[in-house]
C-alpha cells in the first residue's frame, strides 16, 4: 500500500478519507491561505488547496499527499471562515433564501507534482429567521467553517432545500470524485 497523508485538521476530512477504506496519517504544514485579488472562486480554491500539497515539497518522496481546500460562494463572492459573530450572522443571512455553490479543489502531490481537481455543488437555503440564525451560531459556533455553517449540524437538517452535486463534497472532501482519482492515478493508495 501506498503511504497517503491526508494534509488537513478537519475532522470531518479525516472521517470521509476513512470511510473510503484509505490508510493514511495526518501532517500539516502552516500555509498563507490568501490569494491574489481577482481571482474568481474556482481559481482561489484551487490556488489554496496547490499551495497546501507544495508545501510538502521536498519533504516526501514516493508518498502521496492529499490536501484540500473548500470556500462557500454567492454571487461570486467568496465567503471564508468567519471571523467573529457579526461576521457569522451576516453570513448566514446572505445565504437565506438564496442559492449559493460549495466548491472543494483537492491537490494530489506525488513525487514532486501536484494534479488538481475541484468539485462544485449547488445548496439551496429556505429563508432562516433571525432566531435560528442565533440559535445555530451560540449552539454550534462555526467560526472554523467557510460560509459559517457545516451541512452535516442542525442547520443543514433543518434550513437546505435541496443539494445539486455531492454532499460530501459540501462536508468537505468530494469522495465519489476523488476515490475515482486515486483508483485511476494511485489505485495503491484505495481498498478496493
Amino acid at each position: 500500500m501506498m503511504k497517503v497523508i491526508l494534509a488537513s485538521q478537519s475532522p470531518r476530512r479525516r472521517e470521509l478519507l476513512s470511510s473510503m477504506g484509505v490508510s493514511f496519517e495526518v501532517s500539516v504544514r502552516a500555509v498563507d491561505e490568501q490569494f491574489p485579488d481577482g481571482f474568481d472562486p474556482v481559481d482561489a480554491v484551487r490556488h489554496i488547496a496547490e499551495k497546501k500539497a507544495a508545501a510538502f515539497v521536498g519533504a516526501v518522496a514516493d508518498e502521496l499527499v492529499i490536501a484540500a481546500d473548500t470556500i462557500v460562494a454567492v454571487d461570486r463572492q467568496i465567503l471564508g471562515k468567519p471571523k467573529d459573530r457579526t461576521e457569522a450572522i451576516g453570513m448566514l443571512m446572505s445565504l437565506s433564501g438564496r442559492k449559493h455553490e460549495v466548491i472543494t479543489a483537492v491537490s494530489l502531490l506525488h513525487n514532486g507534482l501536484i494534479q488538481t481537481f475541484h468539485e462544485v455543488t449547488e445548496v439551496y437555503f429556505r429563508v432562516l429567521s433571525d432566531q435560528e440564525i442565533d440559535y445555530y451560531i451560540d449552539q454550534f459556533r462555526p467560526y472554523d467553517k467557510a460560509g459559517s455553517y457545516g451541512i452535516q449540524e442542525w442547520i443543514g437538517t433543518v434550513a437546505i432545500e435541496q443539494i445539486v452535486g455531492s454532499y460530501t463534497n459540501v462536508v468537505g472532501l468530494p469522495t465519489q470524485r476523488l476515490y475515482r482519482v486515486l483508483k485511476t492515478s494511485y489505485p495503491d493508495a484505495v481498498i478496493p
